[in-house]
């Protein structure tokens, strides 16, 4: 299949020597985030509004905290906290009442309600999701109608858990009949026998500690448990 725009970043990601393309995706997009928020994009006003109403979750805080602009970083969080003050001042004079600032009643108190609502926001991971969502579908519109990408998906180093359980139960809503029993097979096919390679390289990075084994190659265990991590964690391997 002729290659699109919104078919290149999944390819790409299915290229590489990744033990999970999905992670990969998902990495890619969290770096494109963090640098759109950290450059000239927080000055304009309608980006700046949104960033005030939902924060940041303190991952992608700490992110840009060790980014270069730190200035942009002070107005986001001054202006986020000066709604944050507002809007808690507000809540806490009605007391019990069951109102919140974010619609129906609650067995919470209005503070509670609003801080919990908050914890869960975060201007980045928003961002993620949308575009996340896209390729997520873009996985399986390839599958349908690109028997090159099939290939790639067969003989990929499989997925982390995390991803493999989204693959799985997005195949059984998006795929019918024979074409969810045939994805779903070479999915569990892709992710056991993967799982196993690297947990077989754990179990060799483990018996080289004994003595018995120190002159013994290291085989491919060298890097275990960095990939132990990314399958198990889906965790970016750029950060390990």
């Amino acid at each position: 299949m002729k290659e699109q725009i919104y078919t290149i970043p999944v390819n790409d990601a299915f290229d590489k020597d990744s033990e999970c393309p999905v992670c990969q995706m998902y990495s890619e997009l969290e770096k494109n985030a963090l640098e759109f928020v950290m450059g000239p994009s927080y000055m304009e006003d309608d980006i700046r509004m949104e960033t005030d109403k939902t924060g940041f979750c303190a991952k992608h805080i700490t992110s840009m905290y060790h980014a270069k602009n730190r200035l942009g970083l002070a107005l986001m969080m001054n202006t986020h906290n000066d709604r944050v003050i507002r809007d808690l001042k507000a809540l806490a004079k009605e007391g019990t009442t069951g109102k919140k600032l974010f619609g129906s009643k609650t067995d919470k108190s209005p503070v509670a309600a609003y801080i919990d609502e908050l914890e869960r926001s975060c201007y980045v991971c928003n961002r993620i999701k949308d575009m996340f969502d896209r390729y997520i579908d873009t996985i399986f519109y390839m599958w349908k109608k690109d028997g090159e990408f099939v290939n790639k998906f067969k003989n990929c180093k499989g997925f982390c858990t995390c991803h493999y359980g989204l693959l799985y139960e997005e195949g059984r809503k998006r795929l019918g009949g024979k074409a969810y029993t045939d994805f779903a097979d070479t999915l569990n096919e892709v992710y056991f026998s993967n799982m196993d390679r690297v947990n077989e390289d754990i179990s060799w990075f483990i018996d080289k500690f004994d003595y018995r084994n120190e002159d013994a190659p290291w085989k491919n265990s060298k890097d275990a448990l960095p990939r132990g991590i990314v399958k198990q964690n889906h965790t970016n391997p750029e950060n390990i």
